[in-house]
């Protein structure tokens, strides 16, 4: 979407196994940011939260480190290269999972996340629950790819306890009397109030938590029958284990999973979406439908915007052309500056390892009107020599040298102008080189290859010009009168 700015500042995403208490948690936690705040000279200040309330469902087994860094000057290490050095560093801390996270440059919501967001759905919760490890497998395989998480984890563990019926009926215990028991000693129920010294308190029923850990302490809690024996409520209840995910996630009310992911050294959001939406093409079926999120959004959705602006552009430059030449043909003449223009913005970029993002997309929608002048003066030039007699090769060679004085003034006055862009220094500095490469690249380019191109296709395609009958006609003497006489007051 956009290069990456130096804020100074990055996140590190934490998450533990599902179970994590908040107290390993924390430990978790504190050893993460002992080890940023021993190992990262380049830092201000870092802010650590476990189990943050306004993310997602704030359990106990997430949370974030922020880290602000000091000023872009007063360190030797770009962000980038922090980030890196860190994501390399904290594999080794595996009592969960983190990853360094930078703030995009161009953020729709405030709540950053990785660059890469795709999210998959299905109206059936058990596919979601066999496709998800899949796609999960053949990310982490991808090279483009880094640190790839859901957000869907069936791994929350469950104990499904179940009343045998029969079992109860035989033995004169009543179903009403098994549950009530359980939720006496587990539910937490507040059961009533009482004062003391001016303060109320609540009762709640619940045994001791050292009774309550395991399974098998339901052994120790007893349920009275008809006849009044005490029966244990193990005797009496199926138990099984299973997993089920901590929270459901809809996507356009669809039951959706979230698939995040970063990004390897020198690939971008654009490599990142392709490479995802490759693997969900080999292991998703017909059933199952797709959407970006995020960031990755963010940049769908500007990149549709940016090509519908340039060919807007286009259109409307063609059609004044027209309007102005009385022509078809002539515009498009003109016009084929802009393909050369384009070829050198690429080259350009190429040549100083910029990507194609938003600012220089702009730049080339910019080229567009800045180029076409050249076309403009070779073209009129040459239509005037042939209105005078002169065939159109002769004709456009001669526009091309008597232009060239204004064409390289003009170019140069441009790409100059444009040139502070590309040597930007400092703050924003990333987002405004692309944007002046673009322009003094493709204004270079198109300098030298206009002079060339524009006659040879002139050359084929324009047709010969003659004066209207309108100018061809000779002034009558009454006009010339009128004329003299109108000089003369």
């Amino acid at each position: 979407l956009a290069p990456m700015e130096d804020k100074s500042a990055f996140r590190l995403q934490v998450s533990a196994p599902e179970g994590t208490s908040y107290d390993a948690m924390d430990q978790y936690m504190d050893k993460l940011s002992s080890f940023l705040i021993d190992s990262l000279p380049e830092k201000k200040y870092i802010t650590s939260m476990t189990a943050p309330g306004f993310s997602g469902s704030g359990s106990a087994n997430s949370g974030f480190v922020r880290v602000a860094l000091v000023d872009p000057d007063e360190r030797t290490r770009s962000q980038q290269e922090i980030v890196s050095w860190v994501n390399k560093r904290v594999p080794r801390f595996n009592d969960g999972r983190s990853f360094a996270i930078q703030d995009q440059t161009i953020q729709v919501n405030r709540r950053s996340g990785q660059p890469v967001q795709f999210v998959i759905q299905n109206t059936n919760n058990e596919k979601l629950k066999q496709a998800l490890p899949r796609m999960l497998d053949a990310a982490n395989k991808s090279k483009v790819l880094q640190g790839v998480d859901a957000d869907l984890k069936f791994n929350k563990p469950e104990i499904r306890i179940t009343i045998d019926r029969l079992k109860a009926s035989e033995l004169g215990v009543s179903v009403q009397d098994i549950s009530q028991t359980l939720q006496l000693a587990l539910s937490n129920q507040r059961l009533g109030y009482f004062t003391k010294e001016g303060k109320q308190y609540s009762v709640l029923g619940q045994v001791e938590r050292i009774d309550r850990d395991d399974p098998n302490d339901l052994k120790n809690i007893y349920v009275t029958n008809a006849t009044g024996e005490s029966i244990s409520l193990i005797n009496l209840l199926n138990i099984s284990e299973d997993v089920t995910p901590p929270t459901l996630y809809h996507f356009n009310r669809y039951r959706s999973a979230s698939i995040s992911s970063g990004l390897a050294d020198g690939k971008t959001i654009g490599d990142g979406i392709k490479e995802i939406q490759a693997i969900a093409d080999t292991v998703l079926d017909d059933s199952f439908t797709t959407s970006l999120s995020g960031a990755s959004r963010d940049y769908a959705e500007s990149s549709g915007n940016t090509y519908f602006a340039f060919f807007l552009a286009l259109v409307l430059i063609y059609l004044v052309l027209a309007a102005q030449f009385g022509s078809f043909i002539d515009p498009f003449t003109i016009m084929v500056t802009v393909p050369l223009a384009l070829a050198g913005a690429v080259l350009s970029l190429w040549i100083f390892g910029q990507t194609l993002n938003i600012f220089s997309q702009i730049g080339m929608i910019m080229l567009i009107g800045l180029v076409t002048k050249n076309g403009i003066l070779i073209v009129e030039f040459a239509n005037q020599k042939q209105l005078t007699g002169d065939h159109k090769i002769p004709a456009v060679v001669d526009a091309a040298v008597a232009r060239f004085r204004p064409i390289l003034m003009t170019s140069l006055a441009m790409a100059l102008g444009a040139l502070p862009l590309a040597l930007s220094l400092g703050d924003a500095a990333t987002s405004r080189i692309p944007l002046g490469i673009v322009i003094v690249g493709g204004i270079m380019f198109a300098l030298l290859l206009t002079l060339f191109v524009v006659p040879a296709v002139y050359s084929y395609l324009s047709t010969k010009k003659t004066k209207s009958k309108l100018d061809s006609l000779e002034p009558t003497p009454e006009a010339e009168k009128t004329t003299t006489h109108d000089e003369s007051i």
